[in-house]
């Protein structure tokens, strides 16, 4: 995986917790990047900053560096994108609010969808799934792994490409962000807006547009991007002056699940984004 190397350390600037979809607790996410010797991991949770704290708790003591992310579901039109957001006040009240709301449309989007697997004939044990989120936000992954579990399907590819993937039987959609108040409001609480795994979602025409509405950077390295889509968004990113970031995408530690530290970045990234924390910070007062 595309790693950049320099003598001040590397980051992984993209790991999720169990507080959203990913399968190792803030502690647990904490322990294997020093076990690595990362020198930085950001906690970029979907939609929720519930696990920075524990996370912050655990590196302390430690020569690691978390920085205080999220990972915001937002749209274009009918194109769904994700919006990183990095050295975010998280402790900020609007911006906490508004994805407290955004937890609670994903848990009656959960109650739709179940309903639907069980007119499909296809019965979860529902305390099993609405228990699996710990205090974050609820998503499809957990609703996939228990189906695993209980033999509904043989693995979470299946969950999706049977019933619960975008355009399948069961699918409901949730609720996603305005791009432009997406970025708002990473801006607005101190974060550096980032376009996440561009090369997944396709639509790279409307990254101007991104770009027009605050963006600050894009993840040009992550598990799912070849070579060729590396070298397009490196393209891009000079081309508009944005920071390169990269990360795993980590969510856990199963077999055929990305894995912390397998996509880094030079630590010089995580000041390239400090900076332009500070800078937005300044424009903001």
């Amino acid at each position: 995986m595309p790693t950049s190397r320099n003598d001040e350390g590397l980051a992984d600037l993209h790991v999720h917790t169990n507080y959203s979809d990913g399968l190792l607790s803030p502690g647990e996410v904490i322990r294997k990047a020093v076990e690595l010797g990362l020198k930085a991991v950001a906690i970029t949770d979907h939609d929720c900053i519930e696990g920075i704290g524990p996370a912050l708790d655990a590196a302390a003591g430690t020569n690691l560096e978390v920085i205080p992310g999220v990972e915001m579901s937002a749209a274009k039109n009918e194109t769904e994108i994700h919006i990183l957001g990095y050295f975010i006040d998280w402790r900020e009240g609007h911006f906490a609010d508004v994805l407290r709301r955004m937890r609670d449309n994903r848990l009656e989007r959960m109650k739709k969808i179940l309903r639907m697997l069980s007119e499909h004939g296809v019965n979860v044990n529902e305390d099993e799934v609405f228990g699996s989120a710990e205090e974050g936000t609820l998503g499809r992954l957990h609703l996939a792994r228990v189906m695993v579990k209980e033999k509904v399907v043989r693995d979470t590819r299946e969950a999706f490409d049977r019933y619960i993937g975008d355009g399948k039987p069961c699918h409901v959609r949730h609720e996603r962000l305005d791009y432009r108040k997406a970025i708002s409001l990473i801006i607005n609480a101190g974060g550096v807006p980032v376009l996440a795994h561009p090369g997944t979602m396709g639509r790279d025409e409307y990254i101007p547009d991104y770009v027009d509405a605050g963006l600050r950077g894009i993840e040009v390295y992550h598990t799912e991007h070849r070579p060729t889509a590396n070298d397009r968004y490196i393209r891009m990113s000079e081309k508009y002056g944005l920071v390169m970031t990269g990360g795993s995408d980590c969510h856990g530690s199963k077999t055929g699940e990305a894995i912390i530290g397998t996509v880094t970045v030079g630590y010089e990234v995580v000041e390239a984004l400090r900076r332009e924390a500070e800078k937005l910070r300044g424009e903001n007062k």
